[in-house]
């Protein structure tokens, strides 16, 4: 029987399993310090989008009461892990409480806006994504000038992508909370194989050093930092690349 096991020699699903049974909060302060670590991982890696207007920790505590709430109402029966949904929630928080600090200047929008033009025309004319220097080219700016409004917009770039893959996975799990039966219906689950796929065919019109910026930083979760050294370039570099690089997907998706 589960409940005769000592709950450090227990996994992770069985404690759930336990604490759906019993309610007892011993059970859900064990499940909270085993999963407080993906908490700290998602603020720690998306810190450059909030650093301008609040601090780490204040996104873990406000990560730490999701975890809380995220235990009582995860549905055990999906077909979804619970690291992944618990990860989900946290950066929706991020997203959200960004969308409600209006932290971007006016210049940074409008140099946004332009280099989204820029890259919309490029493409056209040119079948491919622009090159840095084309970019730099056709906005009459210098290389070091595109770099610097690059930079500006970094953080812009990485809120709006995620905020688009927040909207097209129709709320993601932020809605499974609200609504237990989407990840049964076949709608949502279309929509997120096409995001999949639609995902790795914009990867496919990034330049290899951007695909391994953005792996790097999504798939195995390194920061700009510990990218940079991968890399042996510097930490701005890395920030320039991996703006550029969400800046075309979310470009690529619109379309």
């Amino acid at each position: 029987m589960i409940l005769k096991k000592k709950r450090n020699e227990m996994t992770n699903e069985e404690l759930f399993a336990e604490y759906k049974v019993t309610g007892d909060l011993t059970v859900k302060n064990e499940l909270v310090l085993r999963y407080v670590h993906i908490v700290k991982n998602v603020a720690i890696q998306m810190r450059g989008i909030y650093n301008d207007f609040t601090q780490i920790d204040d996104i873990v505590n406000e990560g730490v009461l999701a975890l809380m709430s995220s235990i009582d109402k995860f549905d055990m029966d999906k077909n979804v892990k619970f690291e992944s949904f618990i990860s989900k929630r946290i950066r929706g928080i991020v997203i959200d409480i960004a969308r409600k600090n209006d932290w971007v200047p006016r210049s940074v929008r409008k140099a946004a806006k332009d280099m989204d033009r820029a890259t919309g025309e490029l493409y056209s004319e040119l079948g491919r994504m622009p090159t840095d220097e084309e970019m730099a080219a056709f906005l009459n700016i210098s290389l070091e000038k595109y770099y610097e409004d690059l930079r500006k917009t970094n953080l812009m770039n990485v809120l709006s992508f995620e905020m688009l893959l927040e909207e097209t996975e129709n709320g993601g799990y932020n809605k499974q909370i609200m609504n237990t039966n989407m990840e049964t219906m076949p709608e949502h689950h279309l929509d997120s194989l096409e995001l999949e796929q639609e995902i790795k065919r914009g990867l496919e019109t990034l330049r290899e050093k951007e695909k391994l910026v953005v792996s790097l930083h999504y798939v195995h979760d390194l920061n700009m930092k510990e990218i940079a050294a991968v890399l042996g370039v510097s930490e701005p570099r890395i920030s320039q690349i991996h703006s550029n690089a969400l800046r075309k997907l979310r470009l690529f998706l619109q379309e």
